[in-house]
């Protein structure tokens, strides 16, 4: 993944993710917008959000982090 596609899934991550969405529903919504994109390249996409935009939503940044880590926890990522 190079680093403007990187960039597209970050933002739409930014764009798609609420304060109740699940990892597995975040999955889903991302990869309907990006369906060439692996788990693993969403999971990066979202550490990159969460180090761009830590200052400006922290509730969706919350999310981000929480779907990042349960994708490389779970070994599928």
């Amino acid at each position: 993944m190079d680093a403007t596609e990187l960039q597209a899934i970050s933002d739409t991550l930014m764009r798609i993710v609420t304060p109740d969405m699940t990892p597995k529903k975040l999955l889903k919504a991302a990869r309907k917008e990006h369906p060439d994109a692996s788990e693993k390249d969403i999971a990066r996409a979202a550490f990159f959000s969460i180090i761009a935009n830590a200052e400006q939503d922290h509730g969706k940044v919350k999310n981000l982090q929480a779907f990042a880590i349960a994708g490389r926890v779970s070994g599928d990522a």
